[in-house]
Parts: C-alpha cells; structure tokens; sequence
C-alpha cells in the first residue's frame, strides 16, 4: 500500500499544477543557455549535487520526521525555514501554491479514509495553521508520513518527481523527442538514488547549497516578454 501511495504522491496527475512551473529553464532556453539534451542533463546534474533541490528534499524529510513525532512546532519552524530560503518571489510563490493545494488535498483525501494510525496529529489541525504560506517540501513529507511511506523512498520519489516534471518542461521548450527526454531521466537515475542517500544525511547545519544560476534565471522570468510558464 505504501508504494502505491508513493506513486499517487509523486505522480504529474496529481492536481497540483507543477506542469505549469519551469524553475527558470524557459529563461535559461530564451538565453540558449539550454539548448539540447547535453545542457538539459548537465543543469539537472548539478543541481542535484549542489542546487537548491537538495535543500527542498532535504526539508521534506524533516517534516516527515515532525509528524511523526508529533512536532507541530517544528513543522512551522521548518516551513518558515522554508520560505526564507526560496531566492525569488516567483520561487517562493510557485512553492506556496503547490504546497496548500497539496495539503488540501490531503486534508480531503484523509476525510474519506479510516484512520490507521491515531497517534499522528490530525491533518485539518496541521492545514489551519499553515494556511496558504505551506511549502511543497513540507506538504510533500506531512504527505509521505500519512501514509507511511519509508522516509528513502519518499526522497527518492520527491526527486524523480522533481527531474521528470524538468525534463517535461525541456521537451516543451527546446524542444526535445519523448525518447530522448524518456532516456534523459533513465541516466539520471544512479545521481537520483545517491543523491537521496546523502540527503538522509544531512544534519541540520550541513543545510545549504549553491543555486545562484537558477535564482538569476527565476529574478530574469519575472520581467521576461513572452512566456508559457509561470516560473
């Protein structure tokens, strides 16, 4: 059951509106800073070793990590932590936006099933207090620990799900074949799974990364003339 709630967490059907999101690449394109399969898998490749993705899943297991102990005090503190970390309005806002629809969604999903585990605080509680400014991290990991999915596998899946929606944007933009975006994500798949391994790791100071390019790439889409993505 776990494995198909991870899917259901992590699949693009889910209605949250990620599709409509580059992170900067419809800037990086119009800049022909990204202009075929090679660039698309070396800007995805460093930013899985230094970007700011590691940061968002690294976030979405310590709010995991709350739930399960019951820590709403720190579900805030970390979604603060959150918001504060996001470099760009446009950033910080696409991230708002798929968190509260994310964790309004759960809210509903969560009313229509029994409850299996009594000791977890009760969803709607964790919804009132976050309101509108809930990260996606944060609603992704209240999400995972919900559904007992294993704290690997809901990094693993925050990743993917991260890379996949990219390359969709890529195939879009460049414009790249499905296979080839199809194949992209394949190679990606060994960086995916060490990467998830070292964010298990991370201690709470060791939080940090280097995104200057995908932050001037976000600043520059906000005034950029034509564009079919929101960020």
């Amino acid at each position: 059951m776990s494995l198909l709630r991870l899917l259901q967490l992590a699949s693009p059907a889910l209605p949250l509106g990620a599709y409509s999101y580059s992170e900067g690449l419809e800037t990086l394109v119009e800049w022909e800073k990204i202009a075929n399969s090679t660039h698309l898998a070396h800007w995805l490749e460093q930013e899985l070793s230094y970007g700011a993705i590691r940061l968002e899943a690294a976030l979405t297991i310590r709010s995991y990590r709350c739930i399960v102990h019951r820590d709403v005090r720190g579900i805030s503190y970390w979604n603060a932590w959150s918001s504060a970390a996001k470099e760009t309005e446009e950033l910080r806002n696409q991230s708002w936006q798929m968190g509260s629809t994310l964790l309004r969604l759960l809210v509903d999903l969560q009313t229509n099933q029994p409850k299996d585990n009594f000791s977890l605080p009760e969803i709607n509680i964790l919804a009132l207090a976050l309101g509108r400014q809930c990260n996606y991290a944060i609603a992704f990991g209240i999400g995972a620990a919900y559904w007992q999915i294993e704290p690997e596998s809901a990094v693993l899946g925050y990743l993917h799900s991260w890379a996949a929606n990219l390359i969709s944007v890529g195939v879009k933009l460049i414009p790249l074949g499905q296979t080839t975006g199809q194949t992209l994500l394949m190679q990606l798949d060994r960086l995916l799974l060490d990467t998830a391994k070292e964010i298990l790791l991370l201690e709470d100071d060791e939080l940090a990364s280097c995104s200057w390019g995908l932050g001037l790439a976000s600043m520059a889409h906000a005034t950029q003339y034509s564009r079919l993505f929101r960020s």
